[in-house]
């Protein structure tokens, strides 16, 4: 095993060589800041530096809660350098969230909001982690008053390709969180892959912008969208924010584009958005939650670009996609390369990996059935932080891993996703779980049982309806339920909508029945028919 194995030294080696072009170009509030290629490493080496100096233990948890930022991007590169373990974490997380993961992944550094340091630092600290620094999305903050300070030379720390560059938290249907250890091989084969398969093109080529404008804190912004430009060499179009005008307005200057379903409904939802916008671009790619058929098919009239889906995992990064260029290994009917990218599913597995669907007794089903979905390949994770025993029980014994998921393969390699076994809710690109929400609704006054499901959304793909039951004799307002929720967790998870009923539909076993749940909601959300005149 290789042992002198950075993941920033892949990266960095990918820069052009003209390191005085510009890197990353901001666009919004702040003013339009040019980063260049050389300043991006020589602003990563200072804060590694700076980690460096602070004598810490070998693969360190650096703790990292901050709003999205050229800087919060170095602060991930520095970490990378330093030889840590960069832990990101949602910008929605409150109080009770934090202490959780602060408890359990033990970070000797934790940088947070200058707004936050107050009540986040408490937390720290008690937990005994060793320094806490502050950054703001203004550039302001402890951490590059710090970094200020230290040299901009630096020599990645030599790790293997095992070690640990990442651990990305995601709940489980206890409510419980798990922390998926990603490490520096993991995340390079992965970049690599998708660097060939979406066809990237260098700067030698003609070159291809990205606009960014995802949340840095999970796989999609960070080690997806980031990962994909770095390692081509790619500038970057920088949105801290997503504003469906300003992307239309800057997609003239871009060849790429991910996102969410929700940022591609908003976006339709723009008059702005036409074809003489997007025919610079190359490429649209969407993913971290289902992409509605009405969606796809209204993207490619309006524009005249078929979007790519794809599928992955915080625990796997990218398993499948759509293909963008002819794949050799998957032909139609005429013996031809098949290119063509369909609505309703997620493509084909990735190179390299492996994807299986199987039934309840672990035997792959035939095409077109459907059964529990299990990957295996170079991308997917060590498993989860402090966790043997989830992590053995999610293992098969032949070493694939169970996603969780539902789905079905065809004969020419498609794959679809026709339902989550765990009941995940994916809410505009984040991942709801159930089983926290009714936690907390359980134990307030008056709750006797709740149930939360999935229903469709026009917007978010998926939103969270609360169904309780009141105790005998009780009054609970849903109005109320809702929010209290709010005090106490991300926005992302709060249900949309809360309802009190007499009673939960169960079997004969006594378990609530949420297929029945869905059913009945399934068209709360649905646009009103038009009428007739």
């Amino acid at each position: 095993m290789m042992t002198d194995f950075n993941l920033y030294g892949a990266l960095r080696a990918a820069f052009p060589s003209d390191l005085n072009a510009v890197a990353i170009e901001t666009i919004g509030a702040d003013g339009g800041q040019c980063v260049t290629w050389q300043e991006l490493d020589q602003a990563s080496a200072r804060m590694a530096n700076l980690l460096q100096s602070l004598d810490l233990p070998a693969a360190s948890r650096i703790a990292v809660q901050v709003d999205k930022s050229v800087e919060a991007l170095v602060l991930y590169l520095a970490t990378l350098r330093a030889g840590h373990v960069y832990l990101p974490l949602n910008t929605a997380y409150q109080s009770a969230e934090m202490t959780y993961f602060i408890e359990n992944a033990e970070p000797a550094v934790v940088v947070c909001t200058p707004s936050s340091f107050g009540w986040l630092s408490k937390i720290a600290f008690r937990a005994g982690t060793h320094s806490v620094f502050t950054l703001g999305d203004d550039r302001s903050g402890s951490l590059l008053e710090r970094a200020a300070h230290h040299s901009t030379e630096h020599v990645p720390v030599p790790r293997s390709a095992d070690d640990l560059a990442a651990i990305v938290y995601t709940s489980g249907t206890t409510g419980r969180s798990k922390g998926a250890m990603l490490s520096h091989g993991n995340l390079l084969s992965n970049a690599l892959v998708l660097k060939d398969y979406w066809g990237w093109r260098t700067p030698e080529q003609g070159g291809d912008v990205l606009i960014h404008a995802l949340p840095i804190f999970h796989v999609h912004g960070l080690f997806v969208a980031i990962h994909g430009a770095l390692i081509n060499g790619s500038p970057m179009l920088w949105l801290n924010k997503f504003d469906p005008r300003t992307v239309i307005e800057h997609l003239p200057r871009a060849t790429v584009f991910m996102g969410v379903p929700t940022l591609y409904t908003r976006m339709l939802a723009d008059s702005a958005l036409t074809r003489e916008q997007c025919s610079r671009m190359r490429l649209f790619i969407s993913g971290s939650a289902p992409l509605l058929t009405d969606t796809f098919r209204e993207w490619q009239q309006r524009t005249g670009h078929t979007i790519l889906e794809r599928y992955g995992m915080s625990e796997t990064i990218m398993l499948t996609s759509n293909p963008c260029m002819p794949d050799e290994r998957h032909c139609g009917t005429d013996g031809l390369p098949l290119v063509e990218r369909r609505g309703g599913t997620v493509g084909f597995a990735l190179p390299g990996v492996g994807v299986r669907v199987v039934n309840d007794r672990g035997v792959t089903v035939a095409a077109g059935e459907v059964g529990d979905i299990q990957v295996s390949g170079p991308n997917v994770f060590k498993g989860y932080w402090r966790m043997p025993e989830k992590t053995a029980e999610e293992f098969t014994a032949d070493g694939w891993f169970r996603t969780g998921d539902v789905g079905r393969m065809d004969e020419l390699g498609y794959v679809t996703i026709v339902g989550r076994s765990k009941d995940l809710i994916i809410s505009g690109g984040y991942n709801v779980y159930p089983a926290e929400i009714e936690g907390f609704i359980n134990d307030m006054p008056g709750v006797a049982e709740s149930a939360v499901v999935g229903v469709p959304h026009p917007d978010f793909g998926e939103v969270g309806v609360a169904v309780l039951i009141a105790r005998p004799g009780k009054m609970v307002d849903p109005s109320a339920v809702l929010a209290t929720l709010k005090t106490t967790l991300a926005n992302f998870k709060i249900p949309k909508h809360c309802v009190v009923v007499p009673e939960l539909p169960r079997n004969a076993m006594g378990k609530v029945q949420k297929n029945l749940l869905r059913d009945q909601y399934r068209s709360l959300f649905a646009p009103a028919a038009p009428t007739q005149g």
